[in-house]
């Protein structure tokens, strides 16, 4: 922050409280309204491949949806009855076509299968075909386009749900931890990020059309990043309060030290997240977006409002029973415990965080599935009786989108698809349009099972002459999306550690402490992951969360847990750093400045640990499985890093290395003198509050 800006906030408190509250009144208008503008289904596969250019192929051929997007079941086999749905059906708009789904294996009740036009909003058509049959209790809506609607109305419901849960304890816990009226400034700075972040994402859904599922990342996280930088700022003013009393000067310093760290540390937390952009799938650009541009207007509105805070409230954020802190704490005495035996602390901890992390290693990948949308919802409902009572009677997992000028090219492509392994029985192919046909080949097991994937494998390997093919359905979406998280995977990855390693040199000037930063999180987000493996995939805890196990982990799910539970390592480990760093810059021996660092930050990155592990932790009470699993992982990602890493893991390799902490090579010494970013010498002494006013 700027000394200039520094000096209008403090020297016109009011002022700038007047701005704050007229930017939330703009950002509530404007950026509010986001979240009814985002996408609430799909995004879990990239838009180039195979599989969704089939669709297309067939929708620009016939102008309407390639499978059928609406699945009616009616609880009668009475002709009349049944014609009277179809003819209601057919009436509803955006629906091209209604077609016979068959009868169930005992006979008692029959599918009617809706397909809508290309061009329709499936959530509209969706809506309107519930609302139509809202009074027949025999008639019950299911199908793609309705989960996609109860989908986004369940995460609008489960905001609302996390919120009223969270907030009563967040504000219990602000009290104990903020104390008074300093409880305020947490709550002002998330408000001031979370309707900041959706007036951002308003302006991006404008160019790029975001998930839905991204509000959650924004509501968790920006709370608790909100509550982190806060409680970082206003424990060191604290400090200076002692140190220099309620002047300009103390504002100053915390706001030159801690603001500095608030600083690197939201920058930690965005080049992590903005990494998951790297995937050409719109759920994990999505959430990459949305991570970034929260940690962004969190670090930015908590360098705003808390120097405002100090100048207005001064003295009064003061505890009356001042915590023991540096030289004098019990975090500063278990650290000199620790390093008294190094080696073995490390070593023992290290080998405790690999051997939970193990389950992560046999994790078995599942697609988005039926089992996300909740029991209660009637594409559940839908979903879950066609597969007990029709055997997947209605269903076609496996699709092809054939372009051919010789029909009897098409036939030998057909009949070779239909010999492939796996297929129950040759189908015969459609013709859409001059060139274009579609083949519907069932399989046997579910749509996008290991069958099913052997049949698109079988399909794709097919080569006729003058035939060119595109193969769709479920079984294809989900080999499309391992495709594609396999193959960006490794730049990901190489940019998410150098990102990382980078800043934390900016930072530090050090090479030793990024590459230790990088190893240690890796550590944390293993645990995350084995108990994400270990819960899910294992099917435990399920009366207690709520959700269906079905076997395994949804690969996209895996890749935003871990760039989160990375990203918030490093938040807490920068919290640590900086201190520690400042304390060697003063004069402290090494082992000195771990132990006195440890003693001023420990108890703020333990608290803050558990007010964000409350914040992000709501998802666990969503609905959707996926969106619950991210909650739960990143809870136990944040507080493993907070109470073990921190606490065992940093302090121990510290005093193990010693001065080798810090080292680096001379021409990267030469270099962070050049580029790196220091905030210069700190006052220490008691600084009158004319001083910043002469600040130009």
């Amino acid at each position: 922050m700027s000394k200039t800006l520094l000096h209008r906030l403090i020297t016109r408190p009011r002022h700038a409280l007047a701005g704050l509250f007229f930017f939330v009144l703009v950002a509530g208008a404007f950026g509010g309204p986001v979240a009814g503008a985002l996408y609430s289904s799909g995004g879990f596969v990239p838009d180039d491949s195979d599989s969704v250019r089939a669709v297309e192929r067939v929708e620009a051929a016939t102008a309407v949806g390639a499978t059928p997007g609406l699945a009616v079941l009616v609880d009668d086999a009475d002709p009349a009855r049944v014609g009277d749905v179809t003819a209601r059906l057919s009436g509803v708009d955006g629906v091209a076509r209604v077609t016979p789904g068959g009868a169930s294996e005992d006979g008692t009740n029959t599918l009617v299968l809706g397909t809508l036009e290309a061009e329709a909003v499936d959530e509209d058509v969706a809506a309107e075909a519930i609302e139509e049959f809202a009074d027949d209790g025999d008639v019950t809506v299911g199908g793609e386009a309705v989960a996609g609607l109860q989908i986004g109305e369940t995460v609008g419901k489960d905001l609302g749900r996390a919120e009223l849960l969270a907030m009563p304890l967040l504000l219990l816990l602000s009290l104990i931890f903020f104390g008074g009226r300093a409880a305020l400034l947490p709550l002002v700075v998330g408000l001031t990020t979370v309707l900041g972040t959706f007036l951002v994402l308003a302006g991006v859904n404008q160019v790029y059309g975001l998930s839905v599922f991204a509000l959650n990342l924004v509501i968790g996280l920006g709370l608790g990043l909100a509550i982190d930088y806060t409680l970082f700022l206003l424990t060191r003013y604290r400090e200076e309060l002692q140190r220099q009393g309620a002047t300009h000067g103390a504002i100053r310093t915390t706001m030159q030290t801690a603001g500095r760290t608030v600083v690197f540390s939201a920058a930690t937390v965005a080049v992590a997240l903005a990494t998951l952009t790297v995937f050409p799938m719109g759920f994990t650009k999505s959430m990459g977006i949305a991570g970034a541009v929260v940690a962004v207007v969190a670090a930015t509105a908590s360098l705003v409002v808390a120097p405002v805070f100090f100048a207005l409230l001064g003295a009064r954020l003061a505890r009356r029973s001042a915590a023991r802190s540096g030289a004098a704490s019990r975090w500063y005495r278990f650290s000199h415990a620790v390093m008294r035996r190094p080696g073995r602390v490390a070593a023992a901890t290290a080998v405790v965080m690999v051997a939970l992390s193990a389950p992560a290693l046999r994790t078995e990948w599942t697609p988005i599935d039926a089992t996300v949308v909740p029991t209660d919802q009637s594409a559940r409902i839908v979903s879950d009786r066609l597969s007990e009572e029709y055997g997947g009677t209605g269903t076609t997992p496996v699709t092809v989108a054939v372009e051919a000028d010789d029909p009897a090219q098409v036939a030998e492509y057909a009949a070779q698809a239909g010999a492939v392994t796996g297929v129950r029985a040759p189908a015969e192919p459609l013709e859409l349009a001059d060139g274009t046909w579609q083949l519907a080949l069932p399989v046997d097991g579910t749509a996008a099972g290991s069958t099913a994937q052997d049949v698109v494998a079988g399909l794709r390997d097919l080569r006729v002459d003058g035939v060119d093919a595109l193969v769709g359905g479920p079984a294809a979406s989900f080999i499309d999306q391992q495709a594609a998280i396999g193959a960006s995977l490794p730049l990901a990855v190489s940019l998410l550690v150098l990102l990382t390693l980078i800043v934390l040199w900016l930072m530090t000037g050090s090479v030793v402490l990024p590459l230790k930063a990088v190893v240690m999180n890796t550590l944390t987000v293993g645990v995350a992951l084995g108990v994400l493996t270990f819960v899910y995939q294992g099917g435990r805890l399920t009366g207690l969360l709520g959700y269906t196990p079905n076997g395994g982990v949804e690969p996209t799910d895996f890749l935003v847990t871990a760039a989160l539970v990375f990203a918030l390592s490093t938040d807490y480990g920068v919290f640590l750093l900086g201190r520690i760093k400042e304390e060697r810059d003063a004069g402290l021996t090494e082992r000195e400045a771990v132990a006195t660092g440890l003693g001023h930050t420990g108890a703020v990155v333990t608290a803050a640990a558990l007010l964000l592990a409350v914040a992000i932790g709501a998802f666990s009470t969503s609905s959707i499985s996926f969106i619950q699993q991210i909650g739960v992982a990143t809870a136990v990602g944040v507080l493993v890093d907070a109470f073990v890493v921190r606490s065992l893991l940093v302090p121990s390799l510290m005093g193990l290395l010693g001065k080798w902490n810090w080292w680096a090579p001379m021409w990267l010494r030469r270099l962070h003198d050049r580029v790196g970013l220091s905030e210069g010498p700190v006052a220490r002494i008691d600084e009158p509050a004319r001083v910043l006013a002469d600040t130009p």
